[in-house]
């Protein structure tokens, strides 16, 4: 009877030890997961991006991405405190591209492509800041929308 009980109790600590295993295997399955994702946020090494300089007469956006459109960072005139008429203002692009240029150091960007959106008078610095913090610059274009008064309207009814 002594070995029937040993045989069950080594059955019944062989299933849970399997089942801890097979818990602790998952375990680190998740935190390698979770290791990967922290490890891609901050530590991409990037050598080419885009800036996408969203500039209107009231405020002015400034946005860092990779080539395939996931954001890096971005920062605007509101965030770093200018109110009313000083945020459309050169020298807010200027500061707005400072504060961008900070959070994506890590990701050590050389080449820009730069994109402009927009009539605000923003858009020079910022393109001029972004040159002067030491990127090359490889395409600036213009993608500022232009209306073309739109469809055909419809025939007036005849009643």
């Amino acid at each position: 009877m002594s070995d029937d009980i040993k045989k069950k109790e080594g059955k019944i600590v062989e299933k849970s030890t399997k089942k801890v295993a097979g818990l602790v295997g998952k375990k680190e399955e998740s935190t390698a997961n979770v290791g990967k994702k922290s490890k891609k946020g901050g530590k991409r090494q990037i050598r080419k991006a885009q800036a996408h300089i969203q500039s209107t007469y009231n405020n002015t956006i400034v946005t860092i991405t990779d080539l395939n459109g996931a954001v890096l960072g971005w920062a605007s005139a509101g965030i770093l405190g200018f109110k009313g008429a000083k945020k459309s203002t050169p020298y807010a692009a200027s500061q707005i591209v400072n504060a961008v240029v900070e959070k994506v150091q890590k990701n050590n960007i050389k080449e820009l492509q730069v994109f402009v959106k927009g009539v605000g008078g923003g858009r020079d610095a910022s393109i001029r800041a972004l040159a002067a913090k030491g990127f090359e610059i490889s395409l600036i274009k213009d993608i500022t929308p232009i209306a073309h008064n739109g469809c055909r309207r419809r025939k007036p009814r005849r009643v």
